[in-house]
């Protein structure tokens, strides 16, 4: 049985989350350089205008470092102004309450790397999301093309058009905030699914 191979990410979307949900041993690499226009430090809300991304701005020169090594930048108010667009686009989704205050201090703490950040969220998310599955990182850069692993690192990518049911990807509808002006927006960032379906969002994204 292989191994999922994920890279990092900032509040990952659902096609992301389903992999790990669905898989019993998932790894995360630490040790690949920092590739910009990703969803490393890329998340997309669905907000009043429409699907709107969210990105954390990175210090000049880490494209050339190590994911772990990558150095957020706070030259912009990028905190505040994420944490004001999820407020706008959920406060008024049936579950954001119930939520807003396990998300919410980390867009108050300043975190120095971007792998900090993502891991400590993303573990928050995790843990409400009753995800069991065995998360492990990398020891080395696991190279394209071994055969041990399922690799998705780039395959789960903003600028890469994906199928249904083609590596975790899914468009079965929940109910969305704004459905009634856009439709259904599938492959959102999880926490689109959390505010609106609560606890629902477990069964949904165990679905095969």
């Amino acid at each position: 049985m292989t191994k999922i191979l994920l890279s990092t990410a900032y509040l990952p979307n659902i096609q992301y989350v389903r992999a790990l949900i669905q898989n019993k041993t998932v790894v995360v690499e630490q040790y690949e350089n920092f590739i910009k226009q990703s969803f490393r430090n890329r998340c997309t809300i669905l907000a009043s205008n429409g699907a709107m991304d969210l990105s954390i701005p990175i210090e000049k020169g880490c494209s050339k470092h190590l994911i772990r090594d990558t150095k957020i930048s706070y030259s912009q108010h990028w905190q505040s102004q994420h944490w004001h667009a999820i407020v706008s686009a959920y406060n008024s989704s049936p579950y954001f309450e119930y939520f807003r205050d396990d998300l919410e201090a980390f867009f108050h703490k300043k975190y120095v790397f971007l792998w900090d950040f993502n891991t400590e969220i993303n573990a928050q998310i995790f843990n409400i999301l009753n995800i069991k599955t065995k998360i492990s990182l990398s020891d080395d850069y696991i190279h394209e093309g071994n055969a041990e692993y399922t690799d998705l690192r780039n395959e789960i990518h903003p600028k890469k058009t994906q199928n249904p049911k083609h590596n975790y990807y899914d468009e079965t509808p929940y109910p969305q905030v704004f459905d009634s002006v856009f439709g259904f927006t599938p492959n959102l960032s999880v926490i689109d699914m959390l505010f609106n379906i609560g606890s629902d969002a477990e069964k949904l994204l165990k679905s095969v």
